[in-house]
């Protein structure tokens, strides 16, 4: 179920980049159109102040550097131009197999799609503090989640390429369209193993093989933005300019 080593060395490079809604509201501040950026703006704005972005930007990112490296890739999803849109991307192998990239999600490692057999085996290792299984019929693509609770959830992809125009235009609507709370995902260690760690609508918690760990809230939004950029690396100003944002959106 593991990728090959061309694929993993250039996924191994996003090892410590988070998913995180704070880019696209301090864009709205910095930009004088709020749009897509483009990878190279991306890589500069990653070594100046540690931001990443959301799910388009890492898939992007991640789609480029997989191209850069003689790797067949593409870009897949679900629910674009809507509030609900998640992207992912698919990396092909020497053999044409195919694994899903998802660093929206914050995957630790692709995944193989494309098994000899269909079987409904959970997988480790994978994803942080959850055992997933992958299952395909026809281009639809299922990914389920069990988390330590025994709850299961689940994903459903398209495993068709989006056009390029297709995918560009979504994800110039989700940079325009901000929620009204900031969301940082990132993975951690935690108790020696690794574990996800998640900021959503003022609340952050610990999801770990032993369950959810709730951490208490912060004080004000100051602390706030000190957990964040401990967490994330990203620049602490810039952590709470964004926080700022969307205080003033809730």
């Amino acid at each position: 179920m593991n990728a090959p080593e061309e694929i993993l060395a250039v996924w191994r490079r996003f090892d410590n980049f988070p998913m995180e809604n704070l880019t696209k509201a301090w864009c709205t501040q910095h930009m004088d159109s709020q749009k897509q950026r483009e990878v190279s703006l991306m890589k500069e704005h990653h070594e100046q102040y540690g931001m990443t972005g959301n799910c388009f930007d890492l898939s992007l990112w991640l789609l480029y550097e997989l191209k850069e490296a003689g790797i067949k890739a593409y870009e897949i999803g679900r629910g674009l131009m809507t509030d609900a849109v998640h992207v992912a991307v698919i990396a092909l192998d020497e053999e044409g197999r195919r694994y899903l990239c998802d660093l929206g999600d914050q995957w630790l490692s692709p995944i193989l799609l494309d098994v000899e057999r269909l079987d409904e085996k959970w997988h480790k290792g994978f994803f942080p503090a959850a055992e997933v299984r992958t299952l395909l019929s026809g281009s639809e693509l299922e990914v389920h989640y069990l988390r330590p609770s025994g709850k299961v959830s689940k994903q459903i992809f398209d495993t068709g390429p989006i056009d390029t125009d297709v995918l560009w235009e979504a994800a110039n609507y989700s940079q325009q369209h901000i929620k009204s709370f900031p969301q940082v995902e990132c993975r951690l260690i935690y108790a020696g193993k690794i574990a996800h760690w998640e900021m959503n609508d003022w609340q952050s918690f610990f999801s770990t093989e032993e369950g959810i760990i709730l951490e208490s809230p912060a004080g004000t939004l100051e602390e706030w933005a000190d957990r964040i950029a401990e967490k994330t690396g990203i620049h602490r100003n810039l952590v709470e300019e964004a926080l700022r944002i969307y205080q003033g959106l809730g």
